[in-house]
C-alpha cells in the first residue's frame, strides 16, 4: 500500500474521494508525522486506549504485516499514550506505523527507531488514569468525527491523515494518479509561461458565468479538463 501511495499525497487522495463521491474522512487538523518526511499507508489496526498499554499488546496479536495501528485516545492533550517501547513492540509485530488521536512521548527515541508515528505532538507525562474498557476496544477506533476499523485504509503524510474504505482504495489511488498527472502538466505549463488563467480558459468561464450564474468554476474545469478544486 505504501508503494502504491509513494508518488501521491493526501491532498490528491482527498480530491480523488471527492471525484469518486466517497466521503472525505480526514483526521482533525494538527495530526502529523513526528519525523518530517515520514509517510504511512496501510490497513487500519484499530485500538482504543484507556490508560494502560495492555490494549496495544493485545492489538499487536491481531496485526498483519503492513498494518497501521490507529489509536483512539479521544484527542486528549493531557497525556501521552505511546512511547518508545510501544513503538518498538509495534515494529516487532510487523506494524508499519502508528496514527494517534492524541499525543506521544520519547521523541528522540522515536526518531531513532524510525517507525512512522503521527500525532498531535509530544508531551512528557504518560497516563495517570485507568478507565473502563469498552467492548469495541479492538474492533474500531474513533478519530475526530469518524469511526474506523479493519475495513479501512489509512494514509498519512506532511499534510495530514485520511481514511478510505478498503473496497474503494484501488479506484481512489488510480483517480489520484490521474489528478497528479494533470496537475503536474499544469504546473509545467505555468513554469513555461502559460498562466493557469489561460490554461483554464478563465475569461471564457467569466463570460459563461455572466450569461448563466449557475455555471460554476468546478463545472467549467470538468469541461476543459482542469484538475484544481477536484
Amino acid at each position: 500500500m505504501l508503494t502504491a501511495f509513494a508518488d501521491l499525497s493526501t491532498p490528491l487522495v482527498a480530491d480523488a474521494c471527492v471525484r469518486q463521491e466517497v466521503p472525505v474522512r480526514a483526521a482533525p487538523p494538527g495530526v502529523g508525522p513526528v519525523v518530517r518526511g515520514h509517510r504511512v499507508a496501510g490497513r487500519v489496526l484499530p485500538v482504543r486506549h484507556y490508560g494502560s498499554v495492555d490494549v496495544f499488546l493485545e492489538a499487536f496479536g491481531r496485526a498483519e504485516p503492513g498494518d497501521v495501528l490507529v489509536i483512539d485516545n479521544g484527542g486528549r492533550l493531557d497525556e501521552a499514550c505511546v512511547g518508545d517501547l510501544a513503538v518498538l513492540e509495534a515494529a516487532s509485530a510487523g506494524v508499519a506505523g502508528l496514527v494517534v488521536w492524541g499525543l506521544h512521548r520519547d521523541t528522540l527515541e522515536l526518531v531513532e527507531i524510525g517507525v512512522p508515528v503521527f500525532s498531535y505532538g509530544s508531551y512528557p507525562p504518560g497516563p495517570l488514569r485507568l478507565d473502563d474498557r469498552e467492548p469495541e476496544a479492538l474492533d474500531s477506533a474513533r478519530f475526530g468525527p469518524h469511526v474506523v476499523g479493519v475495513d479501512d485504509v489509512v494514509f498519512g503524510d506532511a499534510d495530514g491523515v485520511l481514511f478510505v474504505p478498503a473496497e474503494r482504495v484501488d479506484e481512489i489511488l488510480a483517480t489520484a494518479a490521474q489528478i497528479w498527472q494533470t496537475e503536474r502538466e499544469q504546473a509545467r505549463r505555468i513554469r513555461a509561461g502559460e498562466p493557469l488563467r489561460q490554461q483554464t480558459a478563465f475569461n471564457d468561464y467569466l463570460a459563461r458565468r455572466a450569461a448563466d450564474p449557475s455555471y460554476t468554476f468546478r463545472r467549467h474545469l470538468r469541461r476543459v479538463g482542469g484538475a484544481i478544486e477536484e
